[in-house]
């Protein structure tokens, strides 16, 4: 199986994404969020590992690519999980991206990245996204158990933004939980230097809910009631239902607009609510070859 592959999760509608390969230097995650949804399809997901031969095959793969090809780093793990710290891949990795002509997306919630800051710097064509939940730390640590704490990831924006285009995911909006830091969340972003706002919705799965009413169980009856008896079924996942789900998207949209930011969903369906590409893709330097 090639190490850099075309990504549509939904392998359909639901994925509004432009044409692009996605690459991880790892199989998994360290971070360990409640609500994760990939831990549901990758064995052993918590318990991260790197792929075998990493590098050796991402420079046989990455000169078949053609010129200007898109690829997010990384989309179902994190380039810079607490792994990376001692094994580099992903560091190794840019390395060797950075000699062809290509569009890099790196998403991540670590600030560690800022480690890598001049490699990333050395990109002609580069974004870089950085995922929030929350801006408390107390709900991080339980959210996120392993993650670096907002405030890092804050600082991290601040420094990359005066290089590198950076976006900032917002997402999941997990009802109660985080659906009340709306305005500040997108005014800490704005100030720290995103240009974009993404967000999406808690989906629901078997296993992330179990951890989710596990480690918040006085919304156990909430949570039930919107997802298990009213959301709406779309593919493997329970969505919000449809006229909640729009409100709180459109309510994040809003507050992004008036703080003159750019805003997009992911995966929700109101592609129309969009002012930019839905994965940040639209801060691409433009010319004649993007």
């Amino acid at each position: 199986m090639n190490l850099i592959t075309p990504f549509d999760p939904w392998q359909g509608n639901w994925c509004s994404c432009p044409e692009k390969y996605s690459l991880s230097a790892y199989t998994g995650c360290g971070h360990n969020c409640l609500y994760c949804y990939a831990s549901s399809y990758i064995r052993n997901f918590s318990s991260p590992r790197p792929k075998k031969d990493f590098l050796k095959r991402l420079e046989k793969e990455v000169r078949k690519l053609p010129k200007n090809s898109f690829i997010t780093i990384a989309n179902s793990s994190d380039p810079y999980l607490p792994l990376e710290k001692e094994l580099k891949l992903t560091q190794a990795g840019l390395k060797i991206l950075k000699e062809y002509d290509l569009r890099i997306m790196i998403v991540t919630k670590s600030s560690l990245i800022l480690r890598d800051l001049e490699i990333l710097k050395s990109f002609k064509k580069i974004v870089v996204s950085v995922s929030f939940t929350t801006l408390r730390d107390a709900l991080t640590k339980t959210l996120e158990p392993t993650a670096c704490l907002p405030g890092k990831r804050l600082k991290a924006i601040k420094i990359i933004s005066a290089h590198i285009p950076v976006v900032a995911r917002f997402d999941p909006l997990i009802y109660p939980l985080n659906t009340g830091e709306i305005k500040k969340m997108v005014r800490e972003l704005k100030n720290a230097g995103a240009r974009q706002i993404i967000t999406s919705t808690y989906k629901v799965k078997p296993d992330n809910f179990k951890r989710m009413v596990g480690s918040f169980p006085k919304y156990k009856a909430i949570w039930e009631k919107l997802y298990l008896k009213e959301g709406q079924r779309l593919g493997r996942y329970l969505y919000l239902p449809l006229t909640y789900r729009k409100q709180l998207i459109e309510k994040v949209r809003k507050i992004s607009l008036e703080e003159g930011l750019g805003f997009s969903s992911c995966r929700e369906g109101f592609n129309n609510l969009n002012t930019k590409n839905c994965d940040g893709s639209s801060l691409f330097p433009q010319g004649e070859n993007n």
